[in-house]
């Protein structure tokens, strides 16, 4: 089954004075916040690729988007179509780099800091060459 390559959803952002703007994907059962409208936007579709990007790794099913036009509303709040670009996160979580800890002879650590080495290199390329 191909999967989608980008999603619409609704989010209620909601105002109050001196308060970050709260951002809830009702659909989702998630929320995030930001300083500014901006700000908001840009964390709500940070969370809604990263919720989205986690169903879809766990074969879970998407749940339909509810249409913007629904929404029930405060005074305080607006509703906002929010849309996420999947194939560009499925691929920043597939490049993710990850720390490890390497324990090597000291003699070893002592001259490839001498000459310059850098560790991450040499320990993809050492591993890619035993992969592939």
């Amino acid at each position: 089954m191909k999967k989608v390559d980008r999603y619409y959803y609704p989010a209620i952002f909601t105002y109050e004075d001196g308060k970050e703007i709260a951002v809830t994907f009702p659909d989702l059962d998630c929320a995030t916040s930001g300083e500014d409208e901006k700000d908001a936007l840009l964390s709500a579709r940070d969370l809604l690729g990263c919720v989205l990007n986690g169903l879809e790794e766990d074969g879970e099913p998407i749940p339909p988007a509810s249409r913007l036009c629904d929404m029930k509303l405060e005074d305080n709040e607006r509703a906002v179509l929010v849309d996420v670009y999947m194939p560009s996160i499925r691929n920043a979580n597939v490049n993710k780099s990850v720390n490890r800890t390497v324990t090597l002879p000291a003699w070893l650590n002592a001259a490839a800091l001498e000459r310059n080495i850098n560790f991450s290199q040499v320990l993809q390329e050492a591993l890619k060459q035993q992969i592939l």
